[in-house]
């Protein structure tokens, strides 16, 4: 099965690499696979690839963790 993922900038990619490095809170708006927008401060904790798709692994302020998509990010800032 094909996916429909886009890839992101190569500089914003390294922009999550330095905010994971440094566990830098960020202030993230993003879509959910139903089409929902979230908008959260979370903490994110490292880079994962899967099926040719890349994801942001956060924890949210609650402490739970989850993957968001990369290409599903509608905006991000330090939090």
């Amino acid at each position: 099965m094909m996916s429909d993922y886009k890839p992101i900038d190569c500089g914003l990619y390294s922009e999550y690499e330095v905010a994971i490095l440094h566990r830098s809170k960020m202030r993230l708006s993003w879509r959910d696979s139903a089409k929902t927008v979230h908008m959260e401060v979370v903490t994110p904790n490292d880079l994962r690839t899967r099926h040719g798709e890349e994801f942001l692994v956060v924890s949210g302020q609650d402490g739970r963790q989850q993957e968001i998509r990369l290409d599903h990010i509608l905006h991000c800032k330090p939090a």
